[in-house]
C-alpha cells in the first residue's frame, strides 16, 4: 500500500488484495481497492440517475418476467456488468466508485420485486382485492425496513467477519466491477470465463439441447427406485450453480449438502415407508395419497416444512448469540439520543454509516407510517393495527440476521420459507384477535408483503456493502442512496403488477405463473377458514436446529439444505469439490492461492454469464421465441448429452484453474 502521504485522488488500486477472501491474521488489516485516505467520486449526477435507471428497467423486468414465466432473477450482476459495460463505451476513467452507487441503487429492484412478487399477487388469487397503494407502501416500508434493521450489523457481517463467509454473490459482483477498471489478464479471463458460462446456460434455458438437471431416473433402475424406495438423486447443470458452489467452498457446501440429503435419502424415504396409504392435508388442494406422490411432492408437502422449522430455529439462535451486537448498537443509539459525541465522526471513510440518530429517526418513522397505514389502508381497526405493526417489527427485526447471515453463506435468501412462517404466525395471532375470513387474509398477505421485502432487503443489501467494503466505498453513501432506489423500484413493481393483473389476471386460462404467491395463498386460506398446518414439522426442525447448534454444527447452512431443492444443493458440493481440488494440485502456498484466484475467477465468469444470458433467454421467452426442443428436451438422450456437457465444462474449470502461474503473483 502506497502511503498515506501519496495524493488521495491517485492511489486507487488496480486489483484486489491478496487477503480480500480469507480470514486476517491476528493483528492484519484488510486495506480495499480504494484506501480510505482516498477521495474516490461515488455519488454524482451520472451514477445516481443511472442507478435511478436501471432501477426501473430491471423492477419492471424481474416483477414481469417473475410473475410471467415463474423465473426470479438476481439483478446485481447484470446491473454492474451494464454499468461497466457503458463506462468503458463511454471512456470514463476510474468509475469504480460510481459504479458501486449504481449498482447499489439499481440492484433494489430485485430484492423489492422479490418481496413483493412471493406475496402481494396472493390477494388477486383468494379473490380479493389490492389496490396500488396498498401494494406501493407495504413494499416501500419494508424495504425501507429492511436498510434500517440491517445497518446496525454492518461492520459485523462485513469486517469483524471477513473471511469466515464465502458471499458468493458479492464475490463475482466485486470481480466484475474490478475488471472494468483493468486491461490486462484478469479481466480477459473473466469474460472469457463469462462468455462460456453465459452461452452454456443459454443454450440449456433457450434451446433445451440438453436437459438444465440430470438425475437417477436416467436409468431404468433409478425410476424404479424413485416409485418404490423415492429415492433419487438430482444436479443442476447450470454453469452459474456450479460457479457459486466453487466460491462457497467445500466446507459450507458440505454442509447444506447434509442437509439436503438428510431430507432426501433419510425423511422423505421413511416418511413413504411408514406412513403409506395415508394423506395429510398440509396445504391447500393435497389429496394425493402418500404412495402416489412422488420424492418430489413428499418434499413440497413435508419434508419441506422441516426446513422451515430449522431455519426459523437458527435465526432465534443467531439472534441470542449475537445480543452483544445488538446491546453495542442500542447502547450508540441510546449514547446518541442523549447527545454525546456521535462515534462515527471519527471514523475513517470506509467505515463511515449514516447517523444512528438518523437510523432511529428513520426507523420510528417507518413504524409510525406503517402503523397508520395499517389501520386507515388496512385494518380499520386500533386494536388489529397494533398487533400487525408489533408481528412486523418483531419478526423483520429476528430474521434481518438470518438473512444476511443466508445470503452470506450461500449467495440464497430463504425469504420464502421466512415468509411463511410469518404468514402462519400472523394469521394464528389475527384469529385469536377475532380477525378472520377475507379481512383476515388481506392483512396476512399485506403483514407478509412488509415482512418479505424487509427481508428480501436486508439479505440482498448485506451483499452490496460487502462488495464496498472489498471495494472501498463510503458506506453512508451506500445507504443513504439505497431510500431512493427503494422508492423507485416500489413504485415501479406496483405499477407493473396493477397492469398485469389487468392484462394477465392471476387465475384462470393463460394467467399468471406466480408459483410463491400460489403457495402463499394456499397456506392462508386453511388458516383463516380453520385447516390443517404442519405444527409438527416445524417443531421437528426446531429440535433439530437445536441439536446441530449443541454439537457444534451451523444449523441455518444445515437448514437451509432441508428447505432449498437437492438439484440446486448438489452443485454446490461439486464446486466446492472442485475448489478443493484445484488448491491442493498445488505443494506450495503460493500455487495454491494462485490456483484457488484464477479458480474465483473463472467461477465469478460462470455466474455472471449465466446470471446475464439467464435474462436474456426469459425475455425471449416472454416476446414469443420459441426456439425450446420440447421433444427432444424430454428424451433420455437429452438427459445424457447434459451429463457429458456437464462433465466437459467441469473438465475445463478444473484444466482453467490449473493453468494458474504462481510465480505470476
Amino acid at each position: 500500500m502506497q502511503s498515506e502521504n501519496t495524493q488521495p485522488e491517485n492511489i486507487q488500486s488496480n486489483s484486489l488484495p491478496d487477503n480480500a477472501y480469507r480470514e486476517l491474521r491476528p493483528g492484519e488489516e484488510y486495506h480495499p481497492v480504494m484506501p480510505a485516505v482516498s477521495r474516490p467520486k461515488e455519488v454524482t449526477l451520472y451514477s445516481v440517475l443511472f442507478g435511478i435507471v436501471m432501477a426501473i428497467v430491471f423492477s419492471a423486468a424481474a416483477a414481469y418476467l417473475g410473475l410471467r414465466v415463474g423465473q426470479v432473477f438476481e439483478a446485481a450482476i447484470p446491473i454492474a456488468i451494464i454499468a461497466v459495460g457503458v463506462g468503458n463505451l463511454t471512456g470514463r476513467k476510474n468509475m469504480l466508485g460510481q459504479n458501486v452507487i449504481i449498482q447499489s441503487i439499481g440492484a433494489t429492484s430485485g430484492v423489492i420485486v422479490a418481496g413483493a412478487i412471493f406475496t402481494l399477487p396472493a390477494l388477486y388469487i383468494l379473490g380479493l382485492e389490492a389496490q396500488f397503494y396498498q401494494i406501493f407502501l407495504s413494499s416501500l416500508f419494508g424495504g425501507l425496513l429492511g436498510i434500517v434493521l440491517l445497518i446496525p450489523f454492518r461492520k459485523y457481517f462485513v469486517k469483524d467477519m471477513q473471511g469466515r463467509y464465502p458471499f458468493p454473490e458479492a464475490t463475482a459482483t466485486t470481480e466484475v466491477l474490478v475488471s472494468g477498471e483493468k486491461k490486462g489478464n484478469q479481466a480477459k479471463l473473466l469474460a472469457v470465463s463469462g462468455l462460456i458460462g453465459g452461452l452454456y446456460d443459454f443454450v440449456v434455458s433457450t434451446f433445451g439441447w440438453w436437459t438444465e438437471e440430470i438425475s437417477t431416473r436416467i436409468m431404468q433402475w433409478g425410476t424404479v427406485l424413485a416409485d418404490k424406495t423415492k429415492l433419487v438423486f438430482k444436479v443442476n447443470t447450470g454453469a452459474a450453480v456450479l460457479g457459486l458452489g466453487y466460491i462457497v467452498g467445500l466446507k459450507y457446501a458440505a454442509i447444506i449438502c447434509a442437509g439436503s440429503f438428510t431430507v432426501w435419502f433419510v425423511l422423505i424415504p421413511f416418511i413413504s415407508h411408514f406412513a403409506d396409504g395415508q394423506t395429510i392435508a398440509v396445504g391447500e388442494g393435497v389429496t394425493t395419497l402418500l404412495r402416489d406422490m412422488s420424492p418430489e411432492e413428499i418434499f413440497r408437502n413435508y419434508a419441506r416444512h422441516i426446513g422451515i422449522g430449522g431455519i426459523a430455529m437458527a435465526g432465534v439462535v443467531g439472534i441470542i448469540r449475537s445480543s452483544k451486537i445488538i446491546r453495542q448498537a442500542l447502547g450508540l443509539a441510546v449514547s446518541e439520543l442523549k447527545g454525546k459525541k456521535e462515534a462515527d465522526e471519527t471514523a475513517e471513510r470506509t467505515q463511515r454509516d449514516l447517523p444512528m440518530k438518523l437510523i432511529l429517526t428513520v426507523l420510528i418513522a417507518t413504524l409510525l407510517t406503517t402503523f397508520i397505514f395499517f389501520q386507515f389502508g388496512v385494518l380499520n381497526n386500533w386494536f388489529h393495527a397494533c398487533i400487525a405493526i408489533l408481528i412486523v417489527f418483531v419478526i423483520a427485526f429476528l430474521f434481518t440476521t438470518v438473512a444476511a447471515n443466508a445470503i452470506a453463506i450461500v449467495g440464497t435468501n430463504p425469504v420464502s420459507g421466512m415468509t411463511l412462517m410469518t404468514l402462519i404466525l400472523s394469521s394464528l395471532v389475527l384469529v385469536s384477535a377475532g380477525l378472520t375470513g377475507t379481512g383476515g387474509m388481506t392483512a396476512a398477505m399485506i403483514i407478509g408483503g412488509v415482512v418479505c421485502t424487509a427481508l428480501a432487503m436486508a439479505g440482498g443489501f448485506i451483499t452490496d456493502l460487502k462488495i464496498g467494503f472489498w471495494l472501498g466505498s463510503t458506506p453512508a453513501k451506500q445507504e443513504g442512496w439505497k431510500f431512493l432506489g427503494t422508492a423507485v423500484s416500489a413504485a415501479t413493481v406496483a405499477g407493473v403488477m396493477m397492469i398485469l393483473n389487468k392484462t394477465y389476471g392471476f387465475v384462470g386460462e393463460g394467467a399468471l405463473v406466480a408459483p410463491q404467491a400460489n403457495a402463499m395463498a394456499a397456506v392462508i386460506k386453511p388458516l383463516m377458514e380453520g385447516g390443517a398446518t404442519p405444527w409438527m414439522l416445524y417443531l421437528a426442525g426446531a429440535a433439530l436446529a437445536l441439536i446441530l447448534t449443541m454439537i457444534g454444527v451451523p444449523a441455518l447452512a444445515f437448514a437451509l439444505g432441508m428447505f432449498i431443492p437437492l438439484e440446486l444443493n448438489t452443485p454446490l458440493l461439486v464446486g466446492g469439490l472442485i475448489s478443493w481440488y484445484v488448491a491442493s494440485r498445488s505443494g506450495s502456498e503460493r500455487g495454491k492461492k494462485a490456483r484457488r484466484e484464477r479458480g474465483t475467477l473463472i467461477a465469478s465468469g460462470f455466474i455472471a454469464g449465466g446470471a446475464l444470458m439467464g435474462v436474456v433467454s426469459a425475455l425471449l421467452k416472454y416476446f414469443g421465441a420459441d426456439w425450446f426442443a420440447s421433444s427432444w428436451n424430454a428424451t433420455s438422450g437429452a438427459e445424457i448429452l447434459a451429463v457429458v456437457m456437464y462433465v466437459a465444462i467441469i473438465g475445463y474449470f478444473i484444466w482453467d484453474s490449473l493453468r494458474a502461474k504462481p510465480e505470476a503473483e
